[in-house]
Order: C-alpha cells, then structure tokens, then sequence
C-alpha cells in the first residue's frame, strides 16, 4: 500500500469518526456526497452496539435518556477499539464522572457495571475448571504456600446499590412482545460485592457475603492459602478459619470459578 493511499484512507477514517476532522485535503475540494451518510451512520452503530451491551440499562432509563446517555459517551469517549463489541468499557465510569448530574438515579451507574460485567463474562476466554481430584493430590505441606487462579470469566463488582431485584425484572421484561412495564421499588443503598461467572454458556450473579467476597478478592490478587486463611481469621477467629476457608473453595470448585493452582515463591 503507498503512503499516499494509507494517508488518504487515514484522513477519510478521521472524516467520518471525527465529524469536524477535515476531508477536503486528501479526498478532494469537494467530499463526496456519501461521507455525510457515513458520519451519521457511525455513531448510529455505536449506539446500537451499546444498546446491545447495556440492556437493562436501556430498559432502565428508556429510549430517549438512554440514547442521550450514549451520544454523550461518544461524543467524551471515542472508540479505541478494534473490534466494535468491546465498545463501552468505560461508560459506568463516564457515568459516575462527567455525566452523573444529568442521571435520575445514582444506582443506574451500578446496572451499567452489571450489565457490562455479565456480557465480559460471557465473551471472556475458555480456561479449564479446576477439579477436587487435582486439590486432593496436594500435598499438605504444600498447601500454605499454594495460590490460585480465578477462571477469566470471574468478575467481582463493588456495588453502592440493591439493583438485583430491578434488574431482574427489567432483564426478563420483553417490550417487544408487549409485555407490561414491570414496577419496580426504587434500589436501597447497600454497599455490597456481586460476583459475576460463566458455566459452559450460561452466565450467572449471586451477591456475596463480606467475607467470602475479601476471599475471592484475596484470590484474585494471587495471596497464597496461608494468607488467605490469616484474613478469614481476622473476621472468624483463628479456630474457624480453615474450616471458612475451605467451605468456600469447595464452593468455588462446584461453580468453576478457579481455573489453576501453583505454589508461590518462598518469602
């Protein structure tokens, strides 16, 4: 491809993706009379993709807000990414900045934390379970040193709000088939984990209690299983620790939220 070429497609990619970019020079005194339909059709798709990934969040601030919300989003956070389906990584975090004051609500940055961390999870990548029988063959004096690893599709949201009720009704409401609008009880602050998992190609949420989510956040920042217990300790006391400890792995086993285990480096 010649220079000229690449620097001519580059310009026409700035026309259409940053409406006020110039054309003129590489694509002619005149642009062509399409690149209007391009520059309207591209934040269109961008809308649409975001109303793919945020779901309940539409449902939640309807049409008109919702689209006013993702124009915004465009407009402050440009697409960086090569692939349209990961558009919109940041738009809870747009939403708790510069676009909060225009909200009804505060607890709707939290369905968009939700809505973004379901399809992540779905899309994350394949990794094995660990299994019971890899965990038996540990020997004991190796596991306090042992660390593990938490699947790719685990994802664990620090929430301000109780959306669960809302959001599942909102999920499992179907405007499109005439469904009534559900009533919904305005969400409580609560500030709480959810965590967010894969199984097969199902995906699935449950709040966690305070513990059970310092563990998981333990695990995620690969602290070994004798640092794990030391902080179950510090909210059960040392003789219910390890018992802790162990109830939640053989949770997490039966849900497939731990993907491998190795021993960490002696300090």
């Amino acid at each position: 491809m010649s220079a000229a070429l690449r620097a001519q497609q580059r310009a026409l990619q700035r026309a259409i993706c940053e409406r006020n970019a110039p054309a003129a020079p590489l694509l002619g005194q005149d642009a062509p009379m399409g690149l209007a339909v391009y520059q309207q059709a591209y934040p269109a798709r961008l809308l649409a993709a975001l109303r793919d990934n945020f779901t309940v969040l539409q449902r939640a601030l309807g049409d008109e807000d919702f689209d006013a919300l993702g124009l915004a989003y465009i407009q402050a956070c440009p697409s960086s990414q090569p692939s349209i389906r990961w558009f919109g990584d940041g738009l809870a975090d747009f939403m708790a900045g510069p676009y909060a004051t225009a909200l009804n609500h505060p607890c709707l940055i939290d369905f968009a934390r939700m809505d973004w961390a379901l399809r992540a999870s779905f899309d994350s990548a394949d990794a094995p379970a660990l299994r019971f029988e890899q965990l038996a063959a540990v020997a004991a004096a190796d596991w306090p040193k042992l660390v593990f690893k938490l699947h790719p599709s685990v994802h664990i949201l620090a929430l301000g709000w109780a959306i669960a009720p809302a959001w599942t009704a909102l999920r499992g409401y179907a405007p499109d088939a005439g469904d009534p609008a559900p009533t919904l009880n305005e969400p409580v602050a609560l500030a709480h984990h959810l965590l967010v998992w894969r199984e097969g190609l199902d995906t699935g949420w449950r709040s966690l209690e305070p513990l059970e989510a310092q563990l998981l956040q333990a695990v995620a920042e690969a602290s070994n299983f004798e640092a794990i217990c030391q902080l179950a300790a510090q909210s059960t006391g040392a003789d219910q620790a390890a018992g802790a400890v162990v109830q939640a792995l053989q949770g997490w086993l039966a849900s497939g939220l731990l993907s491998e285990l190795h021993q960490s480096r002696a300090s």
